[in-house]
């Protein structure tokens, strides 16, 4: 290998690293240039020196064609949100009692809450595999082109011994300068100007040609990390943030580790509030995560959030116009939504024409009328919402619930003892066919995932799809006749559809969207009745003998069944190949604590919380939060707290993580 090449690559990079990530250039940009066309040159002459690491690479010369869909190997979580101090300190103190701790002493780290987009970056031994976008938290799309373009992330981690694997988490962001000479540039080009950095960043990383990106001097922070392969163990999260700095990335500015009391998070939200106009990106909000990696552990999440980390929001942005119209949608369920039509207002960074209102209750709350003005809030990225009535309008137009849906005409219902009001015409109906479509293919459901939304509407506008059967009859030229897609689309969407058809009894329950029918609760039908011939038969009294099935979903579950049409789709989809193994009732010797109610609490040192959950509910016992009269027995592992005094006071059984495994010969 050319040393003066290597020396070239390593000489640059480290000036790129002082440039971008310290604000700290040691060189002139005359020196830097000469470097770098020294290298280039190199590169012409002897192409076959060309590395990967070599700043060269970083801005390929072709366009990408396509995006290539990329799998998280740990899921990318999303954060809760919180309001005010309140809410901020009431998630922690949540978070506390789960974890049997009597206040909250354990120690919080806080950082600005970049608004940008979020990616994952993935080195092996040291060096830049590919990098992708969050997409849905399981699957992305690959970016690594336009990543590559951003200097401040480093091609090759600065380390002689790097981690074997690393997925490093963060934030792309445009500094407001730069988002201000990419609008001033616009300005002069007379194009389309972006509305905020966020926007301009996410645009800029999405671009198919990666010279358009590298123009647009974005930046990357990171915020955590998710597959990891390396020597260092770390016990807390600000290690770990300390430890990327070291191997070449950005650190966020006003980081800082603090107790979380009460007082405490209102010191830092007071600061960071103040100081927030003076940092050179725009934040949204401070995002506090617990420090102590075996306390998120402990924790872990609830649907896609840590229960470990919250994101304390700045406050909503509010503005004023007028109420147009109400619109009614109807979603997959049949409910029918309200949404104001308003009069274009600009509010926290977008320009905001629709609102959700909710249900009616909503709108006789505020005592709303068509031709009123409003106040809207828009608080990050929650849907803009009518907070209040300012100034009735000089003609006011009474908002009524249509009696007839307005995409079937079938009469509408209001759901007994609820707010909400439902179209009755089901499957029949256009709106719900084409929700109940999206839903099926879902990948929680029946993962058909090369037929994506966009394409569920298009073949439902065309007719070739109105019901979830007619997934089954698809052929190639449907598909591969339509604008953008073609025979190898075709071909995917056909295999995936095919793939489908292996699943298991409870995912296709669920999928059938059956009204608060859930994941949970499409398990456990399978689970008590075993073959779905058994649910379609059963009466509203065998089905709440299923746990956790009410008197609601038990109405809901009867109807859909005796439903011709629902029988029919479903007869259709089962001819069409679709099937799955019926379940196996389990003995009264694998489930001896059928009906028992367990409690788990503390540090258990052989089994994750999680793992001992699985075990007792397989075992037939419902795993309850806390302890009351119910309780058939608590497991308490080590530093087990108001729980187990709860269970002594009370004279419930006790046993500790040993006696548990061996009441029931668990061998791990």
């Amino acid at each position: 290998m050319n040393t003066r090449y290597i020396d070239l690559i390593s000489q640059i990079t480290l000036w790129d690293h002082e440039y971008y990530v310290l604000d700290d250039p040691s060189v002139s940009d005359a020196e830097y240039d000469k470097a770098f066309k020294e290298l280039l040159d190199l590169e012409a002459a002897q192409p076959e020196l060309i590395t990967p690491e070599s700043p060269s690479q970083r801005v390929g010369a072709t366009p990408i064609q396509d995006y290539i869909k990329i799998e998280h190997s740990v899921r990318m979580l999303s954060l809760s949100n919180t309001f005010s101090f309140e809410e901020t300190y009431a998630f922690f103190e949540k978070a506390a009692k789960e974890l049997d701790y009597d206040s909250i002493s354990f120690n919080l780290y806080s950082e600005p809450k970049l608004d940008g987009l979020a990616i994952s970056i993935y080195y092996e031994n040291g060096n830049l595999v590919y990098a992708a976008t969050r997409g849905d938290g399981q699957i992305g799309e690959d970016v690594t082109h336009t990543i590559k373009t951003i200097k401040s992330i480093p091609l090759k981690l600065a380390s002689d011994k790097p981690p074997k694997r690393i997925d490093i988490r963060g934030e792309v962001f445009m500094p407001k300068k730069a988002f201000e000479k990419l609008n001033r540039l616009a300005l002069q080009n007379n194009t389309k100007l972006f509305v905020n950095p966020r926007n301009a960043a996410a645009g800029s990383i999405r671009q198919m040609n990666p010279k358009i990106a590298a123009e647009r001097d974005l930046q990357f922070i990171p915020y955590g990390i998710g597959t990891y392969d390396g020597e260092i163990e770390f016990t807390q999260h600000s290690a770990i943030m300390n430890c990327l700095h070291g191997l070449g990335f950005m650190q966020n500015p006003h980081c800082y580790n603090f107790i979380g009391t009460f007082e405490n998070l209102t010191k830092n939200y007071e600061f960071m509030a103040e100081h927030r106009s003076e940092l050179p990106m725009e934040i949204d909000g401070i995002v506090y995560k617990i420090d102590d990696l075996e306390l998120q552990t402990k924790l872990g999440f609830i649907a896609r959030s840590p229960k470990w980390a919250v994101a304390r929001k700045f406050p909503a942005q509010n503005e004023t116009t007028q109420l147009l119209a109400v619109d009614f949608q109807v979603g997959r369920t049949g409910v029918l939504t309200p949404v104001a039509r308003l009069a274009p207002v600009f509010v926290g960074g977008v320009t905001v024409s629709n609102a959700t209102l909710h249900n009616m209750d909503e709108i006789d709350r505020l005592g709303l009328c068509i031709g009123d003005e409003v106040e809207i809030q828009r608080a990050g990225d929650v849907i803009p919402k009518i907070v209040k009535v300012t100034a009735t309008g000089d003609t006011r137009t009474p908002i009524i619930m249509p009696e007839q849906c307005p995409v079937c005409n079938s009469t509408v219902e209001r759901t007994e003892g609820k707010a909400s009001y439902r179209c009755s015409g089901g499957l029949t109906c256009g709106a719900q066919s084409a929700e109940r479509i999206k839903h099926y293919a879902s990948r929680k459901f029946m993962n058909i995932n090369n037929l994506g939304t966009k394409l569920i509407e298009i073949l439902y506008e065309t007719g070739t799809l109105k019901t979830i059967a007619d997934i089954y009859q698809l052929k190639s030229a449907d598909i591969a006749d339509l604008e953008g897609q073609g025979l190898k689309s075709a071909q995917n969407v056909l295999d995936s559809i095919e793939a489908s058809k292996t699943t298991k009894l409870g995912i296709f329950i669920g999928a059938l969207g059956i009204h608060e029918v859930g994941e949970e609760s499409a398990k456990n039908l399978a689970k008590y009745f075993c073959t779905l011939d058994a649910i379609s038969k059963a009466t509203h009294k065998d089905l709440l003998t299923v746990p956790d099935i009410g008197p609601v979903m038990a109405k809901n579950i009867e109807h859909f069944f005796k439903d011709e049409t629902n029988q029919t789709i479903i007869s259709n989809i089962i001819a069409a190949g679709v099937s799955w193994p019926d379940e196996i009732p389990p003995s009264p010797n694998e489930q001896p604590l059928l009906g028992q109610t367990w409690v788990l609490t503390g540090t258990l040192e052989k089994l994750t919380r999680s793992e001992a959950k699985e075990i007792l509910e397989n075992l037939g016992a419902k795993v309850a939060g806390s302890v009351s009269k119910k309780t058939d027995c608590l497991v308490a592992g080590r530093d087990a707290g108001s729980k187990l005094k709860n269970a002594e006071a009370l004279g419930i059984k006790i046993l500790d993580e040993n006696g548990f495994l061996d009441a029931f010969d668990i061998k791990l």
